[in-house]
């Protein structure tokens, strides 16, 4: 299988990225988000998920219409915009990849997923992924990247490619570690040669076979993100879990000075988590605290139930 990931150098102009900036997390941007945005001034901009379904309901027929309107009315406000390409669902009733894609010719285009800790001995479908092993897929997926980029370069502020950590049956849709790893960073390095001055971010939280850095899994990674001047950044912000902090954490202290930017979410589930220390879900000052002083984060992405919000929000009214 032929691979593009080290033949495409960077060539983008984005400046590393300094101090720590709020954002939203959203999707969909609706009214209710647009009202926190307005409302709290703390925040900076809004990153808003979107599907490749949603972007290329035929081959080579791209709607941007519901992004260009996000666009607008975040721009508007006076706040910047951050896209999150989505291939991957965590629903087995919905499928993030186009129509076109289920055919023989690109393998049915996606795989079930199975999230948990037991998938081994019982795999149970949550979701399913775009098959970004397979070279098919990942040329479409590639082509919709340059599509985005001559819209979207410049006038976004950054994009991000969803988080590294899947499970799937092993045995089947052709699948390998090995060319699901490449096939990664292929598509980031090919984002980031499209996306010549808006941020390029890969979120990178566990790789299938790298549990510990084993395979050199994200020191290789970290090494290729930095050479083509990608991002790094992780859908979950969790001080002090071991298994993050075992896994993408360290790389991400370790790599900050050699990275443009890197940007975590403290997503909905991630609100439940509690402080070893206090044994009480994390306020946003240690969730701050952490992020700037372990991780050297530029961005957090805020879920709109993170409870400063709310409050600020009411604050407000």
């Amino acid at each position: 299988m032929k691979f593009l990931w080290f033949t495409l150098a960077s060539q983008s102009l984005v400046f590393k990225a300094y101090g720590l900036e709020h954002w939203l997390y959203s999707s969909p941007l609706d009214n209710a988000t647009m009202n926190i945005l307005e409302r709290v001034d703390d925040l900076v901009g809004v990153q808003s998920l979107y599907s490749w379904k949603s972007l290329e309901p035929a081959q080579g027929e791209y709607n941007f219409t519901a992004l260009e309107d996000d666009f607008a009315r975040v721009r508007a406000k006076g706040k910047k915009f951050w896209v999150q390409l989505q291939d991957r669902s965590f629903s087995p009733q919905y499928d993030p990849v186009p129509s076109y894609l289920k055919t023989p010719y690109y393998n049915n285009g996606s795989a079930p997923t199975c999230d948990g800790e037991n998938c081994a001995a019982k795999f149970t479908v949550n979701g399913s992924v775009a098959q970004q092993w397979n070279p098919r897929v990942r040329e479409r997926f590639q082509a919709l990247l340059s599509a985005m980029a001559a819209k979207l370069d410049n006038r976004i502020y950054g994009i991000n490619l969803a988080e590294t950590s899947i499970e799937v049956d092993h045995k089947s849709n052709n699948y390998s570690d090995e060319d699901y790893f490449r096939g990664s960073l292929e598509n980031a390095a090919y984002a980031r040669s499209v996306f010549n001055h808006s941020h390029v971010v890969q979120y990178m939280n566990f790789w299938p076979d790298g549990w510990g850095n084993a395979k050199d899994r994200f020191n290789t990674s970290f090494d290729f993100l930095a050479k083509h001047n990608v991002g790094v950044g992780g859908p979950d912000l969790i001080p002090f879990k071991p298994g993050q902090e075992n896994n993408s954490y360290r790389f991400i202290r370790a790599y900050h000075d050699r990275l443009p930017i890197t940007v975590v979410a403290v997503q909905e589930p991630t609100l439940k988590e509690e402080n070893p220390y206090t044994h009480k879900p994390f306020t946003k000052a240690e969730f701050v605290d952490y992020a700037e002083k372990n991780l050297s984060v530029s961005i957090i992405f805020w879920a709109t139930t993170s409870p400063w919000l709310l409050e600020a929000t009411n604050k407000t009214l």
